[in-house]
């Protein structure tokens, strides 16, 4: 155990870990709030496509302008602005709903501001974490722990989320979002990090997204892996677009079974985040990857067909399992493998595969809810992340062949 939490002896990433746990309490209870706001105000699941699709597509637009940005300026200072950004956000999506003078096109648009906060946020944050731990030997450990924390907080968050909203409503859990972003902003405030020392720049940004996605491409096993996360992004991550129809319809609850339905989602990505916590080593973590997603979409596919609740909470915790051991798979791969003058770049390609992708699944699941039942619509979804799991699977075993087969080609031309 004590080699599974070893990051948290650094008192930077442990300030970090103290005030994003807090934060994000927040940030998920907001995120079940206003799901459950749109669909029980429009019944619409339509509209729960086009919310979600309006909160994330900034994401996929921005993310390589945040990253290339994020290479030439202090990421400590651009994550302290952001998050003070995302405070602004949080306040006036409380205050329209505390005071019952929201609308649909007012949460779209605050939807659309977070997102665009978002694209410059996580490629800085996501930079940011090689800063705040002193051995880079525990970089790996960090990233799930920086994972496990997420998922906690996505435990944690519904599960208060679902009381509050049957008790006192929608709007107290946008109230306490809001506050949550003060604990951050102080815990940021109170690190003592080294000054960052960039080289000065000739080049353009736009010079600089064109250097980072040439890299990329060069990268083989970098791009197979960030694209295999863009397909389980937007065939199965999108499944929480369509739970408030499951909990509602489908399963005839009330939002506390749609904050458990998603609270067990969030127990299973925290054992996966523990799991790779726990991991002492990279060695084939792309073989874990792969298994992680086909686990996924698995779970997906199984859960859409369970016709009692206590079966869909086991298949959605197993879901979670696979989802987050290749979203911190694939962070930690990323992380150790990527060029330091690069990363926040290839980061930035990351966070596109992970967060930009999903808005476009998330309006064709809510879209194909709108006309299909949502029963087939989450099948499809979760057999195609499957699919999609196998096929990159074989793209990995082709790449090892090919790069077993060059060293010995390589090993005669020395001779």
């Amino acid at each position: 155990m004590a080699g599974t939490f070893r990051s948290l002896k650094y008192p930077n990433f442990r300030l970090y870990f103290i005030g994003q746990s807090l934060s994000l309490i927040g940030t998920w209870m907001e995120r079940i709030a206003i799901n459950w706001l749109v669909y029980s105000t429009t019944h619409s699941a339509l509209m729960l496509g086009i919310v979600n699709f309006a909160g994330q597509i900034p994401t996929f637009l921005l993310s390589p302008y945040g990253g290339a940005l994020t290479d030439r300026h202090d990421n400590y200072k651009i994550l302290l602005r952001t998050q003070i950004a995302a405070m602004t956000q949080a306040s006036i999506m409380a205050t329209l709903v505390l005071t019952h003078t929201y609308t649909m096109p007012l949460i779209i648009t605050l939807s659309i501001v977070l997102g665009m906060v978002n694209a410059f946020d996580t490629p800085a944050r996501q930079s940011l974490m090689i800063r705040l731990i002193d051995d880079k030997s525990d970089l790996q450990n960090a990233i799930a722990l920086n994972s496990s924390m997420v998922n906690v907080a996505r435990l944690i968050g519904p599960a208060v989320a679902g009381i509050l909203l049957t008790t006192v409503g929608t709007g107290i859990c946008f109230l306490l979002n809001a506050f949550s972003f003060v604990a951050v902003i102080v815990c940021l405030m109170m690190m003592k990090l080294t000054p960052q020392v960039r080289e000065r720049v000739t080049t353009t940004i736009w010079e600089g997204l064109r250097s980072g996605w040439a890299y990329l491409k060069a990268e083989h096993n970098i791009k197979l892996i960030i694209m295999l996360l863009a397909c389980t992004s937007f065939f199965t991550m999108t499944y929480s677009t369509l739970l408030p129809i499951f909990a509602k319809d489908i399963f005839h609850g009330n939002a506390r079974t749609y904050s458990l339905l998603n609270s067990l989602s969030g127990l299973g990505a925290l054992c996966g985040a523990i799991y790779m916590a726990s991991l002492q080593s990279t060695e084939n973590l792309r073989k874990t990857i792969v298994i992680a997603a086909s686990l996924c979409g698995l779970g997906i596919a199984v859960f859409a067909f369970c016709g009692q609740l206590w079966m869909a909470l086991i298949c959605i915790a197993i879901a979670g399992v696979g989802m987050m051991i290749q979203i911190a798979g694939t962070n930690t791969y990323i992380q150790t493998n990527v060029a330091p003058q690069m990363r926040g770049r290839v980061i930035s390609y990351y966070v596109m595969a992970f967060m930009g992708v999903q808005p476009i699944g998330n309006f064709l699941a809510g879209l194909a809810a709108h006309h299909f039942n949502a029963r087939y619509v989450l099948f499809f979804q979760g057999v195609a992340g499957l699919l999609a799991a196998i096929l990159f699977g074989l793209f990995f075993k082709k790449s090892n062949n090919n790069t077993m087969v060059a060293q010995p080609a390589a090993n005669q031309d020395q001779l």
